[in-house]
């Protein structure tokens, strides 16, 4: 099969990969893969909003220093800095495209969130993701010079050094294969430069806030194909998923904490407003801090959730701030202007990932990695509210800047995916298990609360499905499924060994053995090499 070549080449279609895909394409010829539609992505599931300075009150060094407590110094302070100071422009960025933001007597609504102190979350209602990925995706599908490939997943990252040339010279990313899941066949992109935008690893866990796609792919590929890795261990736990048999991973926003929320034990337990008990700032508390205080009284009084009131807040005002969470919530017959919603904590975002500089530039030449599946340093160990949109727009910026100030030569002929010497699986049965196994061990021994012994048999049985996934990988034709738990079964050993290293307990990472926070506060930083 003849391969495919563009100049770039963009895996992932969220806020990050659409955002660097409409940057680049008036002087670059784009793919953009994604393994389902082009909206699938976690993007299109954030609720809060995106944060940026635009109060007159406020000012860069707030958000900073706000960004800098929550990460609990582990922050890189040049990132951080340079992110802040993007912000401003890149709602501008989104609003010129025809992002309609929430405004309040002609201004921009402005809401606060946990650990921010003051008011700079930009939103749409309660759906900021959804109104921005929908504006994105209708300007994506017109645009010339970008080209779409639906139902692609990555397989695996093309680089100089896995095909034997150029041995003496860095290594150097050419392309990639990707599975096309409706044709059933391995197509062969051949780039000039390569963006990772697949997002992060959430569905490691057994209980998650994101969508089914968030299964770790480019942090896997590109710690094969030779990138270093940082901070897997910091696993940000939201606080407050919505409790309930038949609500699949929907989030109750941050802003509902903001907007006056309260947490409380459920009634037959007193119905404590238990927050202040945990930290001064109560709900405003950082997410960590809040998730860890919610699994102590869930252990301590030996419940299945909490509950998050915000029935004192008049009906319009519920309406006009959080109509989706309103909506979904009656769906279950919770009806929040006069019930409590049931919640628990749920992996809800990947703070680490591969290693990527302040242009979005990987380990490995032409290779970059933008939005959730980079380390750039600003989230450190816990990440501020609404800056993970942010990330995404100013990287994908970034890196599109850099990648048109470098030339990258597209190669002409890279080898076509060999699946002469397998056949097609005859046990999927496998697959499945052994998905569920992974993402019950980790949640039991790698959640929210950690020990020595618990790492230590998460790490065993990572070891034995690795050994029967690679079998089977190396023995039968790759299907999405096989694919997305390869990847995740990478991601938690990754998780799993950060976590070994870091002997203290620091923001999302809590250890029972190493319960207090060393003086010196540095990245886990893993090399494949």
């Amino acid at each position: 099969m003849a391969q495919d070549a563009f100049d770039v080449l963009i895996i992932g279609s969220g806020l990050a990969g659409l955002s660097a895909a409409l940057r680049l394409a008036p002087t670059h010829r784009v793919a953009v893969l994604t393994k389902r539609e082009l909206s699938d992505g976690a993007s299109g599931w954030a609720q809060g909003g995106i944060a940026a300075v635009l109060a007159d009150d406020d000012s860069f060094s707030n958000h900073v220093n706000d960004t800098l407590t929550a990460g609990a110094g582990l922050c890189d302070a040049d990132a951080t800095q340079f992110v802040v100071e993007r912000a401003p422009e890149a709602i501008q960025w989104l609003q010129a495209l025809g992002v309609n933001f929430s405004s309040h007597e002609g201004h921009l609504h402005l809401t606060r969130e946990g650990g921010h102190s003051h008011r700079r979350i930009v939103h749409a209602a309660d759906a900021t993701g959804a109104a921005v990925q929908k504006v994105l995706v209708e300007h994506i599908r017109k645009t010339p010079n970008v080209t779409l490939f639906e139902h692609h997943m990555l397989v695996d990252l093309i680089t100089t050094h896995k095909l034997g040339t150029d041995l003496d010279q860095p290594n150097r990313c050419v392309g990639a294969y990707a599975l096309d899941t409706e044709a059933d066949q391995v197509r062969v992109f051949a780039a000039g430069s390569v963006i990772l935008a697949t997002g992060g690893a959430g569905k490691v866990y057994l209980y998650t806030t994101n969508p089914d796609t968030a299964t770790g792919d480019g942090i896997a590929a590109a710690w094969r194909a030779g990138a270093r890795v940082a901070n897997m261990e910091f696993i940000q736990f939201h606080p407050t998923c919505l409790y309930h048999p038949h609500a699949k991973s929907f989030l109750i926003s941050e802003a509902v904490r903001g907007e006056g929320g309260q947490l409380r034990l459920p009634d037959r337990v007193g119905g404590h407003r238990f927050m202040p008990d945990h930290d001064e700032r109560a709900e405003l508390a950082p997410r960590d801090i809040v998730a860890r205080a919610i699994d102590f009284e869930m252990k301590r009084h030996g419940v299945d959730c909490v509950y998050l009131d915000i029935s004192h807040q008049p009906e319009a005002f519920l309406e006009a701030h959080f109509p989706t969470i309103k909506a979904r919530c009656l769906e279950f017959g919770i009806d929040i202007t006069k019930d409590p919603i049931p919640v628990v904590p749920a992996a809800h975002y990947t703070c680490g990932g591969v290693v990527a500089d302040l242009h979005g530039r990987t380990d490995i030449s032409g290779l970059y990695a933008i939005g959730e599946t980079s380390y750039s340093g600003l989230h450190g160990a816990n990440r501020l509210a609404s800056n993970s949109l942010l990330e995404c727009m100013v990287y994908a910026t970034a890196a599109a800047t850099d990648i048109r100030s470098t030339h990258h030569p597209v190669a002409s002929m890279l080898p076509a995916w060999d699946d002469s010497r397998v056949v097609d699986a005859d046990e999927a049965v496998v697959i499945s298990h052994n998905w569920h196994e992974l993402r019950q061990f980790m949640w039991d021994y790698v959640g929210i609360v950690r020990t020595n012994k618990r790492l230590e048999r998460a790490a065993h049985r990572i070891a034995l499905l690795e050994a029967e996934i690679n079998e089977f990988y190396a023995n039968f034709q790759v299907t999405q499924d096989l694919l997305e738990l390869r990847n995740l079964v990478q991601t938690a050993r990754l998780i799993v060994e950060c976590a070994q290293q870091r002997r203290e307990s620091r923001g999302l990472h809590y250890s029972r053995d190493y319960p207090e926070a060393l003086g010196n506060a540095e990245p886990t930083i893993l090399s494949p090499v």
